[in-house]
C-alpha cells in the first residue's frame, strides 16, 4: 500500500516542485510590473500635461542646452523626446530608447510628423538601453521605476554612457495616490537613491518643484575621490584659483609648487630624468 502510495504522490509532488520554480524564474526574469500598453499611450499625454510636468524647468535642470546630446530612456511615445529634440537643436542630438517595438513606431511616426532630424530611435533591453560609454551629456528617465525589474543593473549601465559629467533625472510620481499617475506600485525617492548610490551614482538634486512628482538628478561618482555636491565660494585671490583648477576644500592637501611643476612635466611627456627643452 505505502508503496503504490508513494508511486502516484512523489511523481506529482515533483511536478509541483517544478511548476513552482519555473514560476519563480520567469517572475525574476521579467518586470516587477506590466509594460505600458502602448494603445493607451493617450493617457500619458493630456492637454494640461505640460502644465504640471514642467518640461521646460525639468530641462534647466538638467542642463541641457543647445547642442546637447541627451537619452530619453522608456521614451513611450515620444512626448518628452520632441521636446528634448527642440531644445538641443540642429547640432544636438536626442536618442530616444524604449523596450516596446511599437512604442518606437511611434515615436518615429511623431518625429516624421514634427519635421525633426536629430532624433536616433533604440530598441533597447530591460536592463541596457544600449548606448555608447560616455556618450550622452544627460539622460531621463521619467514615469519608469515601478516597472524596473533589475534597477541597479539599468543604473550602471545609464551611468556607463554618461559623460564624466553628465547628470541622469528620474522622475516619478510621489507616494501617496494623488495626481494622474497610477493609485499603487510607487516607488519612494529613498529607494531610487539608494539604487542609485549602489550603481555609483551621486545625488546632486531632489528638485521638488513638480506637483506629482519628484525629480532626482545624479551624476557619476568619481571613484578615489570625495566630491562635495556644490563648490563653495572662495572669496581669495588664490582661492578662485584653486577652484579653476579643481582643488576643494574636502582635499587633503593643496598640491605645492613642485608637485604642479611634476605634474605638468608628466602632462606633457617628460619624466624625471628627461631633458626639458622649452
Amino acid at each position: 500500500m505505502r508503496a503504490r502510495f508513494l508511486r502516484h504522490v512523489l511523481p506529482l509532488a515533483a511536478a509541483i516542485a517544478a511548476a513552482a520554480w519555473q514560476t519563480g524564474a520567469f517572475a525574476q526574469s521579467t518586470p516587477r510590473s506590466r509594460l505600458f500598453p502602448p494603445e493607451e499611450l493617450g493617457q500619458l499625454e493630456g492637454p494640461d500635461r505640460d502644465e504640471w510636468q514642467q518640461p521646460e524647468r525639468v530641462m534647466d535642470s538638467l542642463g541641457i542646452a543647445d547642442g546637447s546630446h541627451v537619452a530619453d530612456l522608456g521614451a513611450g511615445g515620444g512626448w518628452f523626446t520632441i521636446r528634448l529634440a527642440r531644445r538641443v537643436g540642429p547640432n544636438g542630438l536626442v536618442y530616444a530608447e524604449d523596450v516596446q517595438p511599437p512604442m518606437i513606431d511611434a515615436i518615429k511616426r511623431r518625429v516624421e510628423r514634427e519635421g525633426l532630424h536629430n532624433v536616433k530611435t533604440i530598441l533597447g533591453e530591460f536592463t541596457n538601453p544600449r548606448l555608447d560609454p560616455h556618450s550622452v551629456q544627460a539622460a531621463l528617465l521619467v514615469d519608469l521605476y515601478p516597472q524596473i525589474q533589475d534597477p541597479v543593473s539599468l543604473l550602471k549601465n545609464v551611468r556607463a554612457a554618461l559623460t564624466p559629467n553628465g547628470r541622469l533625472g528620474i522622475i516619478d510620481f510621489k507616494p501617496g495616490g494623488f495626481g494622474p499617475g497610477p493609485d499603487d506600485n510607487r516607488v519612494a525617492p529613498e529607494t531610487v537613491i539608494r539604487d542609485a548610490a549602489t550603481a555609483g551614482l551621486r545625488l546632486v538634486l531632489h528638485e521638488k518643484f513638480l506637483r506629482y512628482q519628484y525629480l532626482l538628478v545624479f551624476t557619476p561618482e568619481r571613484e578615489g575621490r570625495v566630491v562635495p555636491d556644490r563648490e563653495p565660494e572662495r572669496v581669495s585671490a588664490s582661492g578662485e584659483r584653486d577652484k579653476a583648477r579643481g582643488w576643494g576644500l574636502r582635499d587633503t592637501a593643496r598640491p605645492s609648487a613642485q608637485a604642479r611643476v611634476l605634474s605638468a612635466d608628466k602632462a606633457w611627456g617628460w619624466g624625471p630624468t628627461q631633458p626639458k627643452n622649452r
